[in-house]
């Protein structure tokens, strides 16, 4: 892959609006603010490129030498002639070109970074939200080259992170030099016009997929061709966005004998995209979904019995894809048929009717999806538990919250694996003296990891108190049972509690009794299948989405409450993208032109009026748990089945596909030019 040198501060090019290009400190901000307004800067206009075509046509102005043609990277997945021959011998074939468009995260909080130097050690302490602690010290260390073991990452709660958190950017290394040079800590705090044009942002893929078809409807192949906006510079997880997430799941659901994709990495002067709540899974999953009930549609296919015929059956999982992905387990026709038995799927065509009686567009969407969860790139996932003299167990982990309760969460897996009250268990994020080995938050990797290191730590807890309270209760420790939070002397109504036990150890530092909890914890694949409905007024474009149901395989469920909670956030967030989310540039100056709320919609409480969620666990055998992971699900369910809703609506029009965002304009412009042309063929049509 060809990466140019990503400087802290521009040098003699500023490669995207929005890139720091001079430092400005002070005793407070204001001061700060009033200083920047002095410093000038002589520009001389460049030619911009900001979409994929502009950046790959021949004779396209050149971000940076070390990648001519601005093409990043050249990737392939799968058998290409593999691929032709089974499109050769196809009785059916469907193509279809989707856009998966350019977002900005724009978490809860804006981004933050405080930093000081101690001389005499040479340790930087940096105070800054992030999705893990030892990610961003190692990126921090990357872009430095100051070691590791004289960083200290300090987070706790984060308002939001969606993925755009997880690397190092451009003001922590300022701040660092900054502390390091005056001596004293500094601090930068983003504003929320700073979130828009400097953060990392989101998806912006252009993504065409091929769909080989038998006489019978079965799947003889499936090839994709992605293009990848990585903007100015190449984020830790940008390319890995646009290549391997991309493939590693490329054939979804369903058993396809042949497999192959291509994905190009494309510098534009637009900001840099990395992760965003999915990192390219969602996407993927949107553009199968998408194209198989085009096809269904295409070929006068019934799209579920199509789904069905082509499903990986449970029977043959474990299943290795085409590619090389192996599925650890899953059920997708029972699933599916779950969620259409609990939308109601089958008294549809009554609703669509009664919605046309008023003058609606009704449509549904089904949408089988899959993703990847879990893997991470540590090679073991720790946990430590710490008793301390006020009678708790404290438990330190790797993993930031930025909202999914994991205080909540881990607790209740410790307490239960103890067997006592969720009360004496605290959960603490990034202790600097912990020093544990993690992957932190990401790809729905918390329950599977760090939520598996902890219920390890409860069973060696439990084996590490076991010879102590052997000696308290004097017996030998093979003599006792442990349940409910207590050693009991087996025959006898002898007991010692945990705690007490604890509090009677107290006294040495670390304490007898703290533990550590630790495994290696492989990747699983969450999928699902949500349904969705919406109703479109045609004299408008406005779009209601007035039911949507989700049945998810997420493995085994430890806090329902925030299982759908997760789901609940998932599925808006993908609603937002597909009605009214788009990042969009001047393509003559570069310049973001959705640079704020009032021109970049978020979705809203209420979008959707009915929301059904349910678990349809099938536990997988690849971590403690049997979790699979449930931050991704959302999203990559609503997507497609958001989208395929609306097209259904709109297919009686002989509206085939359209570009996401759906909004309220672009909705109203494809049904009145639809309605032109239906009033066009009549007016020319022969008269009997």
């Amino acid at each position: 892959m060809r990466k140019p040198v990503w400087p802290p501060l521009a040098r003699e090019r500023v490669h995207f609006v929005g890139q720091p290009v001079a430092a400005v400190i002070a005793e407070s901000a204001a001061a700060a603010a009033d200083a920047a307004e002095l410093v000038q800067i002589e520009y001389r206009d460049l030619a911009p490129v900001t979409t994929l075509a502009d950046a790959l046509r021949e004779g396209a102005p050149q971000l940076h030498a070390e990648a001519p043609g601005n093409l990043a990277f050249d990737f392939e997945s799968g058998d290409a002639a593999a691929a032709e021959a089974a499109f050769a011998k196809a009785a059916h074939v469907s193509r279809l070109t989707l856009r998966s468009q350019r977002l900005v995260g724009n978490p809860m909080e804006p981004r933050a970074c405080a930093a000081s130097h101690d001389a005499g050690t040479a340790i930087y302490t940096i105070y800054t939200p992030t999705q893990g602690v030892n990610g961003m010290r190692g990126a921090l260390s990357a872009l430095t080259n100051v070691p590791r073991e004289r960083l200290r990452i300090v987070a706790q709660d984060v308002g939001g992170s969606f993925g755009i958190r997880s690397p190092a950017y451009p003001e922590h290394a300022v701040v660092m030099a900054a502390a390091k040079r005056l001596g004293r800590p500094v601090k930068w705090v983003g504003t929320r016009s700073e979130v828009f044009l400097g953060d990392n942002q989101g998806r912006a893929l252009e993504l065409t997929g091929e769909l080989a078809l038998d006489a019978t409807g079965r799947i003889l192949a499936l090839r994709w061709d992605h293009v990848a906006n990585l903007g100015a510079y190449a984020t830790p997880f940008g390319a890995w966005v646009g290549t391997r997430n991309l493939t590693v799941t490329m054939g979804g659901v369903y058993r396809i004998p042949v497999l192959y994709g291509r994905a190009r990495c494309v510098y534009t002067n637009t900001a840099p995209v990395s992760a965003y709540r999915g990192a390219g899974r969602p996407d993927i999953a949107f553009a199968i979904e998408r194209l198989i009930e085009y096809a269904a549609a295409e070929h006068g296919l019934d799209p579920i019995e199509f789904r069905r015929r082509n499903f990986v059956p449970a029977e043959a999982m474990p299943y290795k894809t085409a590619n090389g992905t192996v599925y650890d387990s899953g059920d997708f026709a029972a699933v599916m048929d779950d969620a259409l038995a609990r939308a109601g799927h089958a008294g549809f065509a009554a609703r669509r009717a009664e919605a046309a009686a008023r003058g609606k567009l009704r449509g549904i969407g089904v949408a089988a999806y899959l993703e990847a969860a879990g893997a991470g790139a540590a090679p073991k996932d720790q946990v430590r538990g710490r008793f301390g003299a006020d009678g708790f167990l404290t438990v330190w982990t790797l993993t930031q919250s930025g909202g999914q309760g994991h205080e909540t969460t881990f607790a209740e897996i410790v307490a239960s694996g103890l067997g006592v009250p969720i009360e004496r268990v605290r959960i603490r994020a990034s202790d600097p003296e912990a020093d544990l080995v993690g992957s932190g938050v990401g790809g729905s990797r918390s329950l599977a990891g760090c939520g598996s290191a902890c219920r390890v730590l409860a069973d060696r807890i439990v084996e590490q108190a076991r010879p102590f309270a052997a000696e308290a209760l004097e017996a030998a420790p093979e003599d006792l049972e442990y349940a409910r939070g207590a050693f009991t002397i087996k025959g006898t109504g002898r007991a010692i509690g945990l705690f007490a036990l604890a509090e009677r150890l107290a006294g040495p530092t670390p304490h007898p009794l703290d533990a550590l909890g630790e495994g290696t914890f492989g990747a699983t694949f969450p999928n699902g299948c949500h349904v969705a409905e919406v109703e479109i007024d045609p004299d408008t474009g406005a779009t209601r989405i007035v039911r949507y149901t989700a049945v998810d395989d997420i493995g085994t469920v430890v806090s329902p409450a925030l299982a759908r909670g997760q789901v609940h956030g998932g599925v808006v967030q993908g609603a937002g993208q597909v009605f009214g989310e788009q990042a969009i540039y001047a393509p003559d100056s570069g310049q973001l032109l959705t640079a704020s709320f009032a021109d970049y919609p978020m979705p809203r409480a209420g979008i959707i009026e009915r929301f059904d969620v349910h678990p349809h666990p099938v536990p997988t055998g690849t971590n403690v748990l049997g979790a699979k992971g449930v931050g991704e699900s959302g999203c990559s369910g609503s997507l497609p089945a958001l989208a395929n809703a609306v097209l259904d609506a709109l297919r009686p029009l002989g509206i085939a596909t359209l570009d996401l965002p759906f909004t309220p304009a672009r909705l109203w412009e494809a049904i009145a030019a639809a309605r032109g042309r239906a009033l066009s063929r009549r007016a020319h049509a022969p008269q009997v």
